[in-house]
């Protein structure tokens, strides 16, 4: 079979086409990746934003229940017993770490870059 003009040129349409189609691709996989890395900057920013207030919220609330308490049992037996409720905490959070924190930090970052 000898090729002529016409095939040729349609093989040439065709590879310019396919290199059309893959820079498509790529620009797409590109804006996909920036868009999922904004998402996860995003969340992680609003997660630390959160945890400050958190904290600085937990620590006024200490304070005010530890000197509430200090007029009745003292000071330090009143600083001693928000610390030991502190320790408590510490101990349930590492004991259920796998079902309260890592399953859920697994599914929702699953479900930003696996979904489309």
């Amino acid at each position: 079979m000898i090729s002529s003009d016409k095939n040729v040129e349609t093989i040439a349409q065709l590879a310019e086409q396919l290199k059309h189609y893959v820079g498509l691709q790529s620009e797409y996989v590109k804006l996909d990746v920036i868009e999922k890395v904004v998402k996860l900057v995003t969340a992680a920013a609003m997660s630390f934003i959160l945890m400050l207030l958190l904290v600085m919220t937990l620590i006024y609330l200490s304070f005010a229940a530890a000197y509430g308490m200090a007029a009745y049992i003292g000071y330090v037996a009143a600083f001693c017993i928000v610390a030991g409720i502190y320790l408590c905490l510490l101990i349930l959070i590492i004991a259920n770490r796998r079902r309260w924190i890592e399953k859920p930090l697994v599914r929702f970052l699953a479900e930003l870059l696996l979904n489309n």
